[in-house]
């Protein structure tokens, strides 16, 4: 069981001072994130207003800063459709990138995953395939390439309590049949739910992940100062079990 280090994510830096923006802020969080025992990074590259961006030279900023300081830990970006919101440009931008991440996730109820995901394979870009709902874990068992993922991510998003989104994991991995697959599956949620679903993913199995695109507080409901803090509280959850 791995944990990854989802070191900014969507939020914009008012929400917390230790939010990695810059490249060098991502370096910095990134390098603390594994030093604590991420085994790899997802990271939003942002643009100079702290809002997610899939611009080329802005995911390239981001990935040389950061793999400058990880070592060998896989670092993966983000491309969610909050970034671009026409999947035609989304696509535009991401057959222009130059660097290449080692991962991608790619949700797939958004309109046009599939090609995307399938653009990023042919380039040997790695896809984490995120997984909110049960039609859309239908729907990649329907995709003739399915078996190439990386890694689906199991997403509980927008629970209303930590209880209701204990319930909703529960609802996505009996729908998912983690054990039975031969694609790793990490299991995580945000905000309320987070540690109450990872402390979940441990029980069953599944990699787990936290930073601050997750939530922005410890175990304890104590304000987190940094990545590094979570990574280190997620990894000693684990080692409990």
């Amino acid at each position: 069981m791995a944990v990854q280090a989802c070191i900014n994510g969507w939020r914009v830096p008012a929400e917390s001072p230790s939010l990695p923006v810059t490249p060098s802020e991502l370096a910095q969080e990134a390098a603390s994130a594994v030093r604590a025992g991420a085994e790899s990074i997802h990271l939003h590259a942002k643009d100079a207003t702290g809002q997610d961006t899939l611009e080329p030279d802005a995911v390239a900023a981001a990935l040389i800063a950061v793999r400058r300081r990880v070592g060998s830990a896989p670092v993966g970006v983000t491309t969610g459709t909050w970034a671009v919101s026409e999947p035609e440009e989304r696509l535009r931008l991401v057959r222009s990138w130059e660097i290449l991440p080692d991962f991608a996730s790619v949700n797939w109820h958004e309109t046009g995953s599939v090609e995307l995901a399938e653009h990023l394979l042919d380039r040997g870009v790695g896809i984490e395939a995120g997984l909110h709902t049960t039609e859309s874990i239908a729907a990649w068992k329907r995709w003739p390439r399915r078996a190439a993922t990386a890694r689906v991510l199991l997403e509980v998003v927008e629970p209303l309590t930590a209880k209701s989104g204990l319930a909703r994991a529960r609802d996505l991995v009996d729908a998912f049949h983690p054990w039975e697959s031969a694609v790793r599956v990490l299991l995580h949620s945000e905000d309320v739910a987070s540690w109450t679903v990872l402390r979940e993913a441990v029980r069953i199995g599944v990699d787990s992940r936290i930073g601050l695109e997750d939530t922005l507080f410890l175990p304890d409901g104590t304000r987190a100062l940094g990545n590094g803090e979570l990574v280190r509280a997620a990894v000693s959850l684990h080692a409990t079990q």
